[in-house]
């Protein structure tokens, strides 16, 4: 555990140093920042240590391989400004083996602005004014994951990694693409859960590319607005921490109480969060998360720490509440979140209301008339037949 810490570690500290020198770019790919999954955002995205299955490509790709059935698939929407911005998220997760010792999982997210007013051709050259010559055009992003994970001994350990590849655009006027990469690692010690995310471990660089035509350009410059360039984007590693507790002993009792605290490390510049530098800036988040019979959940989060000054003057600390809900129906998990992104920067309130579902396949049993043994003979340990039949030999103990 201690020798790939320090792995993990040194790559985030040689990328840091080797772009830190170059022209890095301030809140790159922020919207990879906003999180998957309605869990995550119930519990102020304090999920590092915690997360499991298909949403763990995302948070903390150790964590893939704990999922509950051999194949799990996961849904989010969510949207902002009455509408305007939509973000969504698709994962699928695959175990590996009949040891379920790894696990294969891949994840797309896109946040996008459809149907924005193209204006460039609403002037005629005679002056005269058409609105059939507006047209639309979308702002999107897009990140593609790929993530493996695997357990490692000691009992306990779990390490995962993604290789990402980002997309972005906007109309016919710009596009980028970008790679990256994350590893993540999870340890369990009895009801306390430790994790690790190195997001972009290696810095992930987005190559933008920038066209107009004459006309475009001659009407940005007679409009006195800056002609883009097409430049390349780099953005530095961040490392989140997680501890997490869990009371549970034994998975059957009723009630189930999990807490966990996330310390989030970036490297792009200081940032108005709890501790600020030029260097290293520490943003943590607080999460909560109740249950009954893993049936039902209840979950309760703050995250985003800020200080804001009033129009005196006077700073005070402010924090995003966030709070959210889980319901358990067989196979399919439905779960929502409610947060208050503006109370976060002092500008009212800004709700965010964001749904997800994970379905659970599960494979299909070996019934004892599929048996080629029947009975089980004294001769037959039963210890042997489990690596061939293991679901059944679960059934019958």
């Amino acid at each position: 555990m201690s020798r790939l810490l320090t792995i993990i570690l040194a790559l985030g500290l040689f990328s840091y140093q080797s772009t830190n020198a170059q022209n890095t770019v301030k809140y790159g790919n922020e919207f990879l920042s906003i999180g998957v999954g309605a869990r995550a955002h119930g519990m102020g995205k304090s999920v590092v240590a915690s997360t499991t299955g298909g949403d763990a490509g995302f948070w903390n790709p150790a964590g893939l391989v704990i999922i509950p059935t051999n194949f799990q698939v996961n849904f989010m929407h969510a949207e902002w400004f009455a509408g305007v911005a939509k973000y969504d998220y698709v994962s699928f997760a695959n175990a590996l083996g009949k040891e379920k010792k790894s696990a294969l999982g891949i994840s797309v997210i896109r946040l996008g602005i459809d149907d924005i007013p193209n204006t460039f051709n609403l002037v005629g050259s005679d002056g005269s004014v058409n609105p059939d010559w507006v047209t639309g055009f979308s702002y999107a992003d897009y990140a593609g994951l790929i993530t493996y994970s695997r357990k490692l001994k000691p009992d306990g350990l779990r390490f995962g990694g993604n290789a990402k590849v980002i997309y972005r655009s906007v109309g016919k006027f710009g596009k980028a693409w970008g790679f990256g990469l994350d590893l993540g690692m999870q340890y369990d010690l009895g009801r306390w859960q430790l994790g690790l995310m190195a997001r972009d471990i290696t810095s992930t660089f987005n190559a933008w590319s920038i066209s107009y035509t004459e006309e475009e350009i001659g009407t940005l410059l007679a409009t006195g607005n800056e002609l883009g360039e097409s430049s390349i984007e780099i953005v530095t590693p961040t490392i989140i921490i997680g501890t997490a507790f869990n009371s549970r002993k034994t998975g059957k009792e009723k009630i189930g109480f999990l807490a966990e605290m996330n310390l989030n490390f970036t490297t792009d510049g200081q940032r108005n969060v709890l501790i600020s530098s030029p260097s290293i800036n520490i943003d943590p988040s607080l999460g909560i998360e109740l249950d009954y019979k893993g049936l039902v959940y209840l979950r309760g989060g703050v995250n985003n720490f800020q200080n804001v000054k009033d129009d005196d003057g006077n700073s005070s600390l402010v924090v995003q509440p966030n709070m959210g809900v889980g319901l358990k129906l067989g196979p399919f998990l439905i779960d929502y979140a409610l947060n208050n992104v503006g109370s976060a920067g002092n500008s009212g309130n800004f709700y965010s209301h964001i749904i997800s579902l994970s379905i659970n396949f599960k494979q299909k049993k070996i019934t004892k008339d599929k048996l080629e043994v029947t009975p089980i003979s004294p001769k037959v340990k039963k210890k042997d037949m489990k690596s061939d039949y293991p679901d059944y030999i679960e059934q019958i103990d």
